[in-house]
């Protein structure tokens, strides 16, 4: 039995023990209008895979599931949006490792993440991949390590608090050592930047810089995941190189309003797995640079903590702060 079959029937097993796991009664309705709340721009990968979701179940369901784009706010406007919604399943918020951080970058914000939202369904995770110049002289993971204490190399984000910046401040902490952050608007800019020489490296978001390693442009040192990526398999993994504290997965997943009854919460968890489990998704996924790891509500919500707690502390130690 293959690896996504034996997943999707150990998930399918797990989901039939739920007590929602017929569908809620009366939710959806045949022919309902409901909203999926991406807080990104269109076009990024989230805003992909949320599109592929709402898709799939506007087809298993016969209904209307509308992918509504709400950016802004460091992805706070969107999540606000559906966090102050009616608790009936009518919205659904993509989010990623960008809110988990939020939690600690925002401790004022408008809404509360951790009591205002809950958990739906982890959906899949991409890792970030340690870039530099085609023509730069770090040749490999170690010359970065042994060179970052010796001189002060820059390192480009997509922005403050975002998942390049904080992979980053998880390799100065293990590293000891003080690259200098250079935050941009944006992961294009800075992977312009890169390419341009004028920065040494980026701890990037593995799909805004494949492209630009497949090309030449880029070399890419180590992938900071447990296992070497199919995209890029002669690249080692941070383990491999030496450091095996820096695993980071950039990942997206479904949350809803905090007082959605738990059979609503429930088909969604089903019918997220199961599409993401699906040979297509599961493909599509694959090639767009994710590793689909999709879980549902309860799994989820631990995963959530960790990754809360997780980056809490590295934001706390590296004095990061939203601008």
């Amino acid at each position: 039995m293959k690896r996504r079959d034996i997943v999707m029937a150990s998930a399918a097993a797990a989901l039939a023990a739920l007590p929602g796991w017929s569908r809620a009664q009366g939710f959806p309705k045949p022919g309902a209008t409901l909203k999926y709340v991406v807080p990104f721009a269109p076009g990024g990968l989230t805003d992909m895979m949320a599109r592929t979701v709402a898709q799939k179940l506007s087809e298993a369901w016969k209904v209307s599931m509308i992918v509504e784009n709400k950016a802004g706010g460091n992805a706070q406007i969107g999540a606000e949006q559906v966090a102050k919604s009616a608790p009936d399943g009518s919205s659904l918020l993509a989010i990623t490792l960008t809110h988990a951080a939020n939690v600690a970058l925002f401790p004022n914000a408008a809404y509360s993440f951790t009591q205002d939202l809950r958990p739906v369904a982890l959906l899949a995770g991409s890792p970030m991949l340690v870039v530099v110049p085609a023509n730069s002289p770090i040749k490999d993971f170690k010359d970065l390590v042994a060179l970052s204490k010796n001189k002060q190399l820059n390192a480009g984000s997509s922005g403050n608090g975002t998942p390049p910046h904080l992979t980053m401040a998880l390799f100065n902490e293990l590293n000891k050592t003080q690259m200098t952050h250079v935050p941009y608007r944006g992961g294009a800019p800075s992977m312009s930047d890169l390419i341009g020489g004028q920065l040494d490296v980026i701890f990037s978001n593995f799909p805004e810089s494949i492209a630009h390693v497949k090309g030449g442009k880029l070399r890419a040192l180590a992938i900071c995941s447990l296992s070497r990526h199919p995209m890029v398999p002669e690249v080692p993994t941070t383990t491999e190189s030496g450091m095996p504290g820096l695993v980071v997965e950039n990942w997206t997943g479904a949350m809803i309003q905090a007082k959605t009854p738990d059979a609503i919460v429930d088909s969604y968890s089903r019918e997220i797995i199961k599409t993401m489990y699906s040979a297509d998704v599961e493909e599509r996924a694959r090639q767009q640079g994710f590793r689909v790891t999709s879980k549902g509500a309860d799994e989820f919500a631990v995963f959530l903590k960790s990754e809360i707690e997780r980056w809490s502390r590295i934001i706390r130690t590296a004095k990061i702060t939203a601008t």
